[in-house]
């Protein structure tokens, strides 16, 4: 891989696991509602990483369209708070990583999650230093690739590289027509990558001598 000028990051299973935040804000909304379900672990972490309209599609068949969307944005609406309060599970080196690549790279956060969440597991992380932007689903509801081409352009960068952790990352990256940098630590698995790593020390270590 030649030597990039940017890493964008996915963010729930590469930088951090809020898993658990995640699914006791279903499960609190839930119980407001009066409606009759329960969200754990095992039932959200293989979504993790989806568009938000298939996480809902998937989560409340038993609702129309519109009544789904209002539930999901009481979630995250409530996330919001639960963030700061609750966080979740940095993983190895992220924190002495981040810091480390800023100097060198700029950052960037790119999700597939609700507007918002991001900024607030910045606050929550205390990284905003080491974050030159970032861009959720929730902000216009277009797919990574698109969301990738929107950094780009806005930033004019040259040659940057997404970093994340499922199938699904690297399909949007391939289709952005930039380099996937695999992290196996996260939620998801592929074989389609251009460098792979087990932990963010090593990934850091990498770009660091490039």
């Amino acid at each position: 891989m030649q030597k990039p000028d940017s890493l964008i990051f996915d963010m729930d299973g590469t930088l951090w696991d809020a898993v658990d935040t995640y699914a006791h804000s279903w499960n609190v909304v839930f119980g407001e509602m009066g409606i009759d379900k329960t969200i754990d672990r095992h039932i959200l972490a293989p979504m993790v990483g989806w568009e938000g309209k298939k996480v809902i599609e998937t989560l409340m068949p038993e609702f129309d369209h519109q009544k789904r969307l209002d539930i999901y944005a009481t979630v995250n609406n409530r996330r919001h708070s639960l963030i700061g309060d609750m966080g979740g599970i940095m993983y190895d080196g992220v924190m002495e990583g981040l810091p480390k690549l800023a100097e060198k790279y700029k950052l960037f956060i790119l999700s597939n999650c609700a507007k918002g969440i991001i900024r607030q597991f910045i606050n929550w992380a205390d990284i905003d230093a080491y974050i030159t932007d970032e861009i959720a689903y929730g902000t216009n509801f277009m797919p990574k690739n698109f969301n990738i081409k929107q950094l780009i352009d806005k930033h004019d960068l040259k040659s940057p590289v997404y970093v994340g952790d499922t199938a699904g990352d690297g399909e949007q990256t391939r289709l952005a027509g930039i380099p996937f940098v695999f992290v196996s630590y996260g939620f998801g698995d592929t074989d389609d990558h251009d460098v792979k790593f087990d932990d963010f020390t090593a990934l850091t270590n990498y770009f660091l001598n490039l």
